[in-house]
């Protein structure tokens, strides 16, 4: 696992050792993402550098390469995890040789030889730039799932690309300006749910996408795009027995690696069916103070029954609030799901013992794991029944409780296309503009970013259509965010079995009687690891990651840090800063429950602050 990052210039804009000092100020901002190396690359055209953490080949390796014409250079983030047979049919078929026995040459090769369709050949997580010296061509690419993150922007004649955007912080011509389009969506979504960023004029490469730059024009193409082949006739046995052989066999690719590779664990199936197929030497699991959850007691039993290690960490209030701007700097982008807080803390304590570790995202979009995928065929019936303007009446009723059967008649007030967002649905658009200063109010609305992936799901069920619209907005931009940049904030590599072409290849045809029913989620997966897991592991409900900020919030201290927050002169430019304090009033008298939409504008400040305010802090965190 590593980091890249490079730029185009035009002729004649930076001299030869001005590209060079711009290059490796560039990496020395992503050190966090290879510690274990440096390497760079430059010429009339382009800067490439590269920071390396190394797994695979530890003694070679080394990036940037160069293909064996002398003609392309690569630099490239992740793991091709089929590697050794792409290796084995390219001897095989073309006398080709190899110098290392990295997965770096033979992924650069690949592309070599295949062009466009090698994109399909690889099995694993990926981002990658390469530089044809012939054609002056920057080609640039990520995997399918979006495990692997890749930015880029053109700024006063600069094409810079990285696998963060801090990186662009350290080039003259990189203009930094926060994005006004993206504001209110933000707070809707709790984080940037379109391909540019919060950082006007920078986006990210979506999954599934390739590039191609030639200098002066940007050809962004599709090569993935998940759809579903829906088997109305598979037995259900057979599926879980599929489900269970295409899990194994990615667990299998994803143990490669030459040092030692770990695992997370909670106390639900999805990571605790990875770790005991895979037998990892170390586990990890988070916690918070006694009386708030905590997986460490399943995880410790788990892995007694198994003879595994298992490493414990338990985050106090002040610890999680102590960290939410290192936080904030290390995701980029402002990002408020409040897990990504206890994964900062999680990976560095597995980084204290290994370099790679393995974890279950991925698993609940793959195989309908979330709660909010219960009850779509009542709740199609529900709104068909009673009237629009009675459902809505029933919903301003039930208000902001949090009581069981009431959240169903919440979430079908209005139809699926008009309601459903992802997995978290902070503000609606009414809310988010009565916050916002004048300058950032903004008429998009989250169903122009929803509707055009229902409507390419239209042709499925209520399930699938919410699966679609998660594997698109919800899983890269939200869960596999945090766990690259958690992750990678520790220098710790982060494995996803789940999210294997294969695996998908099994999933995409569940129908939805095989993902849940209104007693079940994972209804099939769950029955995949019945030979392997205890009883009470197949069966435990999801629990997610249920951060008591909803309590410490109503302890002055903490809520002292949101108050001096809103008093600050930056936090006036963009928010109505009354409303927040009698939003945080009325949450700490027990009125109402403003904590999700208080910590998405906090985390927002906190990122702002690092980024345009106190810019020191970015040196400090490097």
């Amino acid at each position: 696992m590593c980091g890249f990052v490079g730029f185009v210039s035009d002729s004649g804009a930076l001299t030869g050792s001005e590209k060079n000092n711009i290059i490796r100020k560039m990496g020395d901002l992503i050190v966090h993402r290879g510690p274990d190396g440096e390497g760079f690359y430059t010429d009339d055209t382009v800067a490439l550098g590269f920071r390396r953490l190394s797994i695979i080949d530890l003694q070679n390796g080394a990036q940037p390469m160069t293909s064996s014409n002398g003609r392309y250079v690569i630099t490239f983030n992740g793991e091709i995890y089929n590697y050794k047979e792409l290796r084995s049919k390219l001897e095989n078929e073309y006398s080709m040789k190899f110098k290392t026995e990295s997965d770096t040459e033979v992924l650069l090769e690949t592309i070599v030889t295949y062009g466009m369709k090698a994109l399909s050949m690889f099995r694993g997580m990926f981002s990658f730039i390469i530089y044809d010296k012939k054609e002056k061509k920057i080609f640039g690419a990520r995997d399918p799932f979006g495990i692997k993150p890749l930015y880029y922007t053109k700024m006063q004649g600069s094409f810079m690309f990285a696998s963060e955007i801090k990186a662009f912080l350290a080039h003259p011509h990189f203009k930094k300006e926060v994005n006004k389009d993206a504001l209110k969506l933000y707070l809707t979504f709790q984080y940037t749910p379109i391909a540019e960023t919060m950082f006007k004029d920078v986006f990210k490469l979506e999954p599934g996408h390739f590039f191609i730059y030639d200098g002066e024009k940007l050809d962004v193409r599709s090569y993935f795009n998940p759809e579903y082949k829906i088997d109305k006739k598979l037995n259900e046995n057979e599926a879980a027995l599929k489900i269970f052989d295409a899990v194994k066999e990615s667990v299998k690719y994803h143990k490669i690696a030459d040092v030692e590779v770990g695992s997370f664990l909670s106390g639900g199936a999805d990571s605790s069916f990875i770790t005991a197929i895979a037998r990892p030497e170390n586990t990890f699991s988070v916690g918070f103070a006694p009386g708030f959850f905590d997986e460490g007691p399943e995880a410790a039993e788990f892995c007694e029954n198994l003879q595994l290690k298992n490493l414990h960490k338990e985050v106090s209030a002040e610890d999680f609030f102590e960290a939410v701007p290192k936080v904030q700097y290390y995701s980029d982008e402002p990002h408020a799901n409040l897990s990504a807080v206890p994964l900062y803390f999680l990976s560095g304590m597995a980084a204290e013992n290994v370099k790679v570790v393995m974890s279950g995202e991925g698993a609940d979009e793959f195989f309908g794991g979330y709660e909010t995928y219960h009850g779509c065929t009542l709740g199609t019936v529900y709104r068909k029944i009673v009237p629009k303007p009675i459902r809505h009446i029933i919903s301003k009723g039930i208000g902001d409780r949090d009581i069981k059967g009431l959240n169903f008649l919440k979430r079908n007030t209005d139809r699926l296309t008009e309601s459903y967002i992802g997995q978290a649905f902070i503000m609606n658009d009414d809310d988010a503009n009565s916050i916002l200063k004048d300058k950032y109010k903004s008429s998009i609305s989250f169903k122009d970013i929803t509707r055009p992936y229902f409507e390419k799901a239209e042709m499925y069920d209520e399930v699938h259509k919410k699966m679609y619209l998660d594997m698109n907005l919800w899983l890269p931009n939200d869960i596999l965010l945090k766990a690259d940049k958690m992750s990678m904030a520790n220098s710790l590599e982060l494995r996803v079995p789940y999210l294997d072409k294969e695996v998908w290849a099994v999933s995409s045809v569940l129908p939805e009687k095989y993902l849940v029913n209104r007693e079940v989620t994972k209804k099939t997966f769950r029955k995949s690891t019945e030979k392997i897991l205890p009883k009470e592991w197949v069966t435990r409900k999801k629990k997610g990651f249920p951060v008591p900020l909803a309590k410490w919030l109503k302890e002055q201290k903490y809520a002292d840090r949101f108050r001096e927050m809103f008093k600050k002169p930056f936090a006036k430019e963009f928010f109505d800063t009354d409303i927040l304090n009698e939003w945080l009033d009325e949450h700490c008298a027990g009125k109402r429950m403003f904590h999700r939409q208080l910590y998405t504008v906090y985390a927002f400040l906190c990122w702002y602050e690092v980024y345009f305010v106190d810019t020191d802090i970015t040196v400090a965190y490097n």
